[in-house]
């Protein structure tokens, strides 16, 4: 029986990845910042672990727990819109915690047992954001296209010892990231830019061909089964728009 460990399972595309992978046999290690025993099933294939993705010793304890695995889905992230002018640059480093410098860090943290095994994947989930200039976007965009650059060279360092880097890139999803862990937008959309940025939100609000957590929970499972060397997976209907286009 294999097993993947998830982080940020407790809602959104962690969650729905949790269920998918357990729903098809897998032994899934679902962690958490603050851990929720009731938003998965019981079964002796689950397992919640506590996570804190930002602090080495909860990595380091929560990788101990774990034990051998065999897919790493780093999901966790944050988001964050607004204009430049009025986010603080606090902000900027907050994404980076969260969306980079945390994928660094858990990935480092499964390397060697990869490694030694020759075996493994490790998926990141990054954004749709990376595929075009998008307005409001600039600092959390910065922070998942230096994932992309980070997961990008990483593919390449292991796969001499078999071990595989992916990246799964979801669409917009009204419940997830911007909205339920975005914070407080309001500080970062003056009324200076209202005439802008108005519009801007009034046509996400009326978006249709959304991404679900469902898309990015098949994304992820195929980017885990792939054979053929592809590096992004983009997950729900607007994603893979984009990445045609571009």
């Amino acid at each position: 029986m294999k097993t993947v460990m998830i982080t940020g399972a407790s809602s959104g595309y962690g969650l729905e990845t949790a269920c998918y992978f357990h729903s098809h046999g897998w032994r899934v290690l679902a962690t958490m910042r603050t851990p929720h025993e009731d938003v998965l099933p019981e079964s002796d294939r689950i397992e919640i672990l506590q996570l804190d993705v930002t602090d080495p010793d909860s990595i380091a304890a929560a990788f101990a727990k774990a034990g051998p695995i065999d897919v790493l889905v780093n999901n966790a992230g944050i988001g964050g819109i607004g204009v430049v002018e009025a986010m603080p640059v606090e902000k900027a480093r907050e994404l980076f915690e969260t969306n980079t410098f945390a994928v660094m860090a858990t990935t480092k943290a499964v390397i060697p047992q990869f490694r030694e095994r020759r075996s493994g994947v490790i998926v990141n989930v990054s954004s749709s954001v990376v595929l075009g200039a998008m307005p409001l976007t600039a600092m959390y965009k910065a922070s998942k296209m230096a994932t992309e650059g980070f997961t990008a060279s990483l593919a390449l360092e292991l796969a001499e010892f078999g071990v595989q880097a992916k990246l799964v890139q979801p669409g917009y999803c009204p419940t997830t990231r911007f909205t339920a862990n975005g914070g407080d937008l309001s500080p970062y959309l003056p009324e200076t830019y209202a005439g802008f940025f108005g519009p801007i939100l009034e046509a996400f609000s009326v978006q249709g061909n959304v991404t679900t957590p469902t898309d990015v929970a098949e994304a992820v499972w195929r980017a885990v089964h792939d054979t053929t060397g592809t590096l992004r997976f983009p997950a729900g209907p607007d994603a893979v728009a984009l990445a045609q286009v571009r």
